[in-house]
């Protein structure tokens, strides 16, 4: 789970811990899939494996690295 550090941007490439489980399951999601996109539903489910976070949490994640709703 989380711990006291886990909001702390790592130095080596400025993104928190939660930031890149987001990006590994994403990663994991689409080679999985074969969809260039993962349906939000989809991503949040496989993140919730992995750590607990809100959907607005997921949300803020994915718009601070760059995802838009299209």
């Amino acid at each position: 789970m989380f711990n006291q550090y886990d909001h702390i941007p790592d130095v080596r490439d400025g993104l928190t811990r939660a930031q890149r489980v987001v990006l590994y399951v994403l990663d994991q999601t689409r080679k999985e899939t074969g969809r260039e996109y993962v349906p939000t539903a989809m991503l949040y489910g496989r993140v919730l494996e992995h750590m607990n976070l809100s959907e607005a949490e997921l949300y803020r994640i994915l718009n601070s690295l760059g995802a838009a709703d299209h």
